[in-house]
């Protein structure tokens, strides 16, 4: 059965005829979500460890923040070159 059928067979699915998608479709901001930093962070490749990552990301959400704030830390205590 093609998807369209399934989907309109399905008694917990809402499809929005085109009329009520005009309607609705202002409310569907473009561009929607979190809010640009003023200072953005640099996207990278690094290569850690396993046992570290592991631990890191056991901790759950906001793990490569963790990371980060880790190495911050790291930098108060110690003088490069």
């Amino acid at each position: 059965m093609p998807i369209r059928k399934q989907i309109e067979a399905d008694s917990d699915t809402w499809c929005p005829t085109d009329e009520e998608w005009e309607r609705i479709k202002p409310a569907v901001r473009v561009g929607a979500g979190r809010p640009k930093a003023e200072t953005t962070k640099e996207r990278i490749t690094i290569r850690l460890s396993p046992d570290v990552l592991e631990k890191f990301r056991a901790s759950g959400a906001g793990w490569q923040t963790r990371i980060d704030a880790a190495l911050r830390d790291w930098l108060r205590t110690h003088r490069l070159g």
